[in-house]
């Protein structure tokens, strides 16, 4: 199954493009991520195994170095505008913050947030959330490709767009010092645990 981007539902009784984020809360919770950029509706299936796994390794290595105060969370939704609605894969937030937010969080909340790439996935993490991150102020932006060994792509908030990205490969270690200095080799976030 594919990212699917739909422009009108044409349903009767069901919101059409361009949507909002009030219309995007009238959706069934059926198993898809639903995601706005600029009105139009991304709809993604449940992540594969491959993808939980390295999200789950980043999420651990990240907890781990993270000091106190700040937090790592997956799947998050992050309100832009009316018309975007993000869904990061992983986010590093203050804990203050979290303490206040019940349902979305602000892109000046997120310190980082993480995409990791998978077939469904891949426009819109390489091209689309790169420029919409980069636009709502979100100072840092990794993007994780599975298929490449894995290999992270650090992107940092400079001005308006992203600098980079600076790519980290498999069987060298990244060291990065925002949002908080940590270092692993991206070859971890792919390994089994036996």
């Amino acid at each position: 199954m594919t990212a699917l981007a739909i422009e009108s539902t044409g349903r009767t009784g069901f919101p059409s493009a361009p949507f909002t984020v009030d219309d995007l809360l009238t959706f069934p919770d059926d198993g898809n991520r639903y995601e706005l950029f600029n009105g139009s509706l991304l709809v993604s299936p449940a992540p594969t195994p491959r993808h939980q796994r390295v999200i789950t390794r980043l999420l651990l290595v990240l907890q781990t170095a993270a000091p106190p105060g700040l937090e790592c969370l997956t799947t998050v939704n992050v309100r832009s505008s009316n018309e975007n609605l993000f869904i990061p894969d992983l986010v590093v937030v203050p804990e203050a913050v979290s303490e206040g937010v019940d349902l979305m969080y602000a892109p000046s909340d997120l310190l980082l947030a993480v995409e990791v790439v998978s077939p469904s996935s891949k426009t819109h993490d390489r091209a689309t959330k790169v420029a919409a991150y980069a636009e709502a102020g979100i100072p840092v932006y990794w993007r994780v490709e599975p298929m490449e060994g894995p290999t992270v792509y650090v992107y940092e908030l400079d001005g308006n767009s992203y600098a980079g990205p600076v790519a980290h490969k498999a069987g060298a270690a990244l060291s990065s010092a925002s949002p908080f200095p940590v270092t692993f080799d991206p070859a971890d976030l792919m390994r089994l645990r036996g």
